[in-house]
């Protein structure tokens, strides 16, 4: 589909990008490779922008970093990134400001319990699944709004909270380094993301030269 798009937008521009057959071929193949992972809509969206921005037929690596750009326009984060934030907030997800709504609820459809307590080798694709159909939902216009938190407030993110500050003025780190080193203390004790991510956090200790004693 996409090379055909490009033949009809590039014309005799892009007949002279290959010399023979077997190099459209060749071509075909690694550009199929490369966006295995994407929906027809995201592939469509990407060449609509390619016939505004270039002149030539886009490489792969250019067309993929449309790809990109074709996300942060609607304000969407990687999968990477929004992987990252949705084990960060996994605790308490109806409480932190996201990034973007279909970031949490790709967490939601994941499941909360497995983000805190799965290795990411067994949750990161789940995720990734979950979050490229939100994107695919938002690239068609639909708007995801994230509910509004209700209920008590919960004190023990206030007693974390104090602890995470007395743990860093004792040992003279900044607020959002004490807050990257005890990150481990929201996974669910004797779990083994609780063990990895402690285990990252003392590797931190050494390469910022902080000597001090994790809780």
């Amino acid at each position: 589909m996409i090379f055909a798009r490009f033949m009809t937008i590039y014309g005799h521009k892009f007949k002279s990008t290959f010399e023979n057959e077997n190099e459209i071929r060749i071509a075909k193949r690694e550009w199929a490779l490369s966006l295995r992972d994407y929906s027809e809509q995201e592939l469509v969206h990407a060449v609509n922008r390619c016939k505004e921005e270039f002149v030539w037929m886009p490489t792969v690596s250019e067309f993929l970093s449309v790809l990109k750009k074709g996300f942060e326009d609607y304000g969407l984060p990687t999968s990477r990134q929004a992987y990252e934030e949705v084990c960060m907030h996994a605790d308490h997800p109806r409480k932190h400001t996201w990034s973007h709504p279909a970031v949490y609820f790709a967490g939601r459809e994941t499941d909360w319990f497995r983000l805190r307590s799965e290795e990411k080798s067994q949750v990161f694709t789940d995720f990734k699944f979950n979050y490229r159909k939100l994107c695919q939902r938002v690239l068609a216009g639909e708007d995801l709004q994230v509910p509004m938190a209700k209920g008590l407030p919960d004190k023990s993110s206030n007693t974390q909270a104090d602890l995470i500050k007395t743990w860093g003025e004792e040992n003279q780190v900044t607020p959002e380094q004490a807050a990257t080193l005890l990150f481990y203390l929201q996974k669910p004790k004797d779990s083994s993301v609780r063990a990895h991510f402690k285990a990252r956090s003392e590797q931190l200790l050494k390469e910022w030269g902080v000597k001090a004693q994790l809780p």
